[in-house]
């Protein structure tokens, strides 16, 4: 880092050190350039810190499906439903909910669907790999993921997703109840069935993020936490970035900046962000784990709870809720997670709770992420509105950035990502 005048001198800068940013900072010192990384907070404050830490081509079909505002309505004054959607006349909320709506059709669930996997499929194999190259230890597993059903109604409505995910390249498996029951001794008796994913994985995502981190900073990359960003101006020369920690002239800049995205769009000249994303606060809970747990992620699916195991700790999470910037934990969303596991398991808790958690997801109005060149700006550069999907999307995120900053072929088609649909 060089000082120019009273301004730090920068080749690539990431705003933002959670689990995007640092991996789009790892494929970029890979290319050989110089990279600092700041954020407001400290490596791994947002959303990928708590979240269930699949990696899940399977989960390809996006939130906005043709049934999800029947359900949507259904549980509007069910405050610890799955989905919860808080009443609002915020302007950006109410443009945010009335463009996702318009995507709540068949055909723009497909094309959502086509999309989110070619990057899901590409940063599944993509993380595996930087497992083994960097040594991550994160706990990363080749585990598959189940979701599980009590009803055969529920299942029945997710079989007409099958083809498509067949056709995408998801290995699929759907097994009866009884023989799901007799494969994995944690779940009672009564289940109607499940769908068995077998290329999907799973890591420890906080742990996952810490690894990312320290790779960065042993291959050159600086880290500077409690730098928050105030405001940007970009020219065909580069980006100048006013922080709380005083200037830095870079020549590439990469917002990775989550959830915070609306809250900083016009402070970095892109107002339209603030009816683009929106953030889905999820939950999860963490404790030391039972005696029996099950043996694959699974994701229980009428109460929509996903349940991992690792060595280190047992996790319950999911839920969305339409809040704004609410940070408060809300007990009854918590004890839903309880009672959703409860449901299927024989042990659906640890002895000890480690750790209560909530976080904001950052919810793009067509649940694709913004991935390339910020519209108008020759320097500035996107990755956001991941959605639930950051951890899952992370590697190939970075890669695609990388690859389209150097101007070379990138690793997925970039055109369903480009920022420009909603500038």
């Amino acid at each position: 880092m060089d000082v120019v005048g009273n301004e730090a001198s920068i080749d690539c800068l990431i705003i933002g050190a959670g689990v995007v940013g640092l991996a789009t900072a790892l494929a970029l010192l890979d290319d050989g350039r110089e990279v600092t990384v700041i954020d407001a907070r400290h490596v791994g404050a947002g959303a990928s810190h708590g979240n269930c830490g699949t990696l899940t081509p399977s989960h390809a079909p996006p939130l906005a499906g043709p049934n999800t505002l029947q359900r949507a309505a259904r549980w509007m004054f069910t405050p610890d439903a799955p989905l919860y959607i808080k009443p609002t006349l915020n302007p950006d909320t109410l443009r945010w909910m009335l463009g996702f709506a318009r995507r709540c059709n068949a055909r723009d669930f497909e094309a959502s669907a086509r999309a989110k996997y070619t990057l899901l499929a590409d940063s599944r194999q993509r993380i595996q790999q930087w497992v083994g190259r960097y040594g991550l230890q994160c706990e990363f597993a080749e585990t598959g993921e189940d979701y599980v059903f009590k009803t055969q109604r529920d299942i029945d409505r997710e079989l007409h997703d099958v083809p498509l995910l067949r056709e995408l390249g998801v290995d699929v498996e759907i097994v009866d109840g009884k023989t799901y029951e007799a494969r994995d001794p944690a779940f009672k008796p009564g289940l109607a069935g499940a769908m068995c994913f077998r290329g999907d994985a799973a890591l420890r995502p906080d742990r996952y993020v810490a690894e990312l981190a320290r790779v960065v900073r042993e291959r050159g990359g600086h880290i500077i936490e409690h730098c928050a960003l105030q405001s940007l101006e970009s020219s065909a020369q580069g980006v100048v970035v006013q922080t709380a920690q005083g200037p830095l002239r870079a020549r590439d800049v990469v917002l990775a900046i989550g959830a915070w995205a609306p809250q900083i769009a016009h402070a970095v000249g892109l107002p339209w962000l603030r009816k683009t994303i929106q953030p889905g606060k999820g939950y999860s809970i963490t404790y030391s784990s039972p005696e029996i747990v099950p043996k694959r992620p699974v994701i229980l699916y009428e109460p929509s709870v996903c349940v991992t195991a690792w060595g280190s700790g047992y996790r319950l999470g999911s839920t969305m809720e339409f809040t704004g910037y609410d940070d408060s934990l809300n007990q009854k969303r918590l004890g839903a997670l309880e009672r959703g596991a409860a449901q299927f398991l024989h042990q659906p808790v640890g002895p000890q709770v480690q750790e209560k958690w909530c976080g904001w997801r950052p919810m793009s109005r067509d649940d694709i992420p913004l991935i390339g060149r910020a519209p108008g700006h020759a320097h500035l550069w996107m990755a956001v509105g991941h959605g639930m999907m950051g951890v899952s999307m992370s590697a190939s995120t970075g890669q695609l950035l990388a690859d389209m900053i150097a101007g070379r072929t990138p690793c997925v088609n970039p055109a369903p990502f480009d920022p420009a649909r909603f500038a």
